[in-house]
């Protein structure tokens, strides 16, 4: 894991990776949790059949259940100490470019590819490109934003 002293230092790194997450297993009750948290019961995510019908192989996970792995990915990577608030500002842009199988694996590498002043600190944008093991294009790609604030 990297560690960062203070928003400078992560800032001094705009334009290289900050390092790749641990594979993460898409298990079915994963998926099912996530259908229910969100109520988007879709049946390609939930039914294997359906799945199978739609050329998929079985079901896949929620576009954005792979998307919301960001954070948990980002905690793996780097640690930032010396600020007092890092908030979740939004995506400037997200594509999900495949699909992620049932009992796929999944890892993400971060880039830190802009840092600009706000006020109070700096905006942060992450671009996250989400690996399925095996496969040759990412599941998903997304320009993460994060406020840190001194």
């Amino acid at each position: 894991m990297l560690t960062l002293n203070g928003i400078d230092e992560l800032v001094a790194r705009v334009g290289s990776e900050l390092g790749t997450s641990e594979w993460h297993e898409i298990t079915q009750e994963r998926i099912t949790a996530f259908a229910h948290a969100t109520d988007d019961f879709e049946d390609i995510h939930l039914d294997p059949e359906r799945g199978r019908r739609a050329g998929l192989g079985g079901t896949i996970a929620h576009g954005l259940y792979t998307l919301s792995l960001g954070p948990k990915f980002l905690y793996e990577l780097y640690e930032l100490t010396g600020h007092s608030l890092g908030l979740n500002y939004g995506f400037e842009k997200v594509r999900f470019l495949s699909p992620v199988k049932t009992g796929a694996r999944v890892r993400m590498i971060a880039t830190l590819v802009e840092a600009r002043p706000i006020e109070g600190g700096m905006r942060c944008t992450i671009r996250e490109t989400f690996e399925i093991e095996g496969e040759s294009r990412p599941a998903c790609v997304a320009d993460s934003i994060v406020a840190y604030f001194h």
